[in-house]
């Protein structure tokens, strides 16, 4: 039988799930003593792609990314103060290096985590209804530890579980295990197959296909790395080109219209999908470097888009299509890596309040504060608005930016100033009275 958490009190805020935008979002909620937020998350404790933690490869935002620098860098959860608490601050110094290792930003949330006193690990929220005579919605989820039901209750929701695996279409969920979050549970057994093939070039397929190079010499595998892209293109980093990465970019690309919105995410691969430019050059390098015996069983090919995928016992046939000949080729693999990104879906948590919500053909419609519910400050969604707010969405970069424009709402008061002028171009000349608008004949 449920029963309610605390004898049933209202919290101000309750966050669904605890990754490194919800966890931004505690933190910076830490100091504010007139709001009652609650944390709940299913994990025993907080970790974070477990899966892709490849020793040495790193992040691809500098360490000012942090969970809270963005909006206060005078924070106790900055990842400066975390080094002066572990006492290497000195090194971190003299290091020069901007990028920190997956490994060092999970032990660096992890203490971040460990410093609130809000969140509840090991619960699992089942179902979220509204109490129109309380005014408030009710959570229930389950305590994995304890089996017990739990009944949450908050006047607003911050909905933050992350993304889900996701496999192209023409692949069935039974692949699952093959996406790339899976990476380091399957390694072991991926290099006792014969050929082993990546597909997709971002980052984690990079970065993957980068450790099984290495590793090459040890075992006897073929390994083969396939993209449909035109080329493997590193991330553009140029300043100009990261200025799409701001408060103002941010603004710009929500005031658009979706049709133009949606040609613009093609147009930008390169600013959130590409591979950064170290890791490209150790690839190459490596490959440089590698004998002649090891090169013979190494290969990378662009242009090829997967369209079919068929399980042969222990082997995966593969159907490609050439996105430039137009020429279809079978190819056969002992085993399969989909480094094919991540996605949204709506949890099944969610049904239960769907009349308050505003969506659109299966999809969150996120307002300029990232509330999706009709009264526009009640339910938010973190990383959910790719469509509505551009490549500002899933940048570790923009996660204080996006927190404090939902703090404030929250709040209805300015808690955390809202950067302005982050940029030195412009991105349409509204406002300037040197671009006289032409009425269109």
């Amino acid at each position: 039988m449920a029963y309610a958490a605390k004898n049933g009190e209202v919290h101000d805020v309750l966050g669904v799930g605890l990754g490194p935008f919800n966890l931004s979002l505690a933190c910076l909620m830490a100091p504010l003593t007139d709001l009652d937020a609650v944390f709940l998350e299913r994990k025993p404790v907080f970790s974070w792609h477990e899966g892709l933690m490849i020793p040495g490869t790193t992040l691809q935002n500098n360490f000012m990314a942090d969970l809270v620098t963005l909006a206060d860098p005078t924070s106790k959860f900055s990842y400066l103060n975390y080094c002066k608490q572990q006492g290497n601050i000195y090194q971190c110094y003299f290091h020069e290096n901007f990028y920190l290792t997956r490994l060092e930003y999970n032990r660096y949330c992890q203490w971040a985590a460990n410093q609130l006193e809000n969140v509840r690990y090991c619960q699992q929220v089942t179902a979220i209804t509204f109490d129109s005579k309380q005014e408030c919605y009710v959570v229930n989820a389950i305590d994995l530890q304890s089996k017990c039901e739990l009944q949450y209750r908050a006047r607003r929701l911050v909905v933050g579980i992350g993304s889900t695996p996701r496999l192209p279409i023409c692949v069935e969920e039974t692949y699952k295990f093959a996406h790339s979050g899976m990476y380091l549970e399957q390694k072991s057994r991926l290099q006792k197959a014969s050929r082993i093939t990546i597909i997709g070039s971002g980052q984690s397929g990079a970065e993957i296909y980068y450790d099984l190079l290495r590793a090459m010499s040890q075992y006897e595998y073929e390994l083969y790395w396939i993209t449909r892209s035109s080329h493997f293109f590193q991330m553009e980093t140029g300043k100009l080109a990261m200025e799409l990465i701001t408060p103002d970019y941010a603004n710009h690309f929500y005031s658009l219209d979706e049709e133009i919105k949606l040609k613009i995410l093609g147009d930008q691969a390169s600013v959130f999908k590409g591979i950064n430019t170290s890791l490209i050059g150790k690839i190459y390098d490596e490959l440089a470097q590698k004998s002649q015996q090891d090169l013979a069983r190494t290969y990378l090919y662009s242009n090829l888009k997967l369209t079919q995928c068929n399980c042969l016992g222990s082997q995966t046939e593969l159907v490609f299509d050439h996105c430039q000949t137009r020429r279809r080729y079978r190819f056969v693999s002992d085993e399969v890596v989909f480094a094919t990104g991540f996605g949204y879906r709506i949890p099944e948590f969610m049904q239960g309040i769907v009349g308050r919500l505003r969506l659109n053909e299966g999809r969150y419609c996120q307002n300029q504060n990232y509330a999706v519910d009709m009264a526009g400050d009640e339910v938010f969604i973190q990383n959910a608005g790719l469509e509505s707010h551009g490549v500002t969405n899933p940048d570790l970069g923009m996660n204080c930016y996006r927190n404090a424009r939902i703090i404030n709402a929250i709040m209805q008061r300015e808690v955390y100033s809202i950067d302005s002028n982050t940029t030195f171009q412009s991105f349409s000349p509204e406002g300037n009275d040197q671009f006289l608008p032409l009425i269109d004949r």
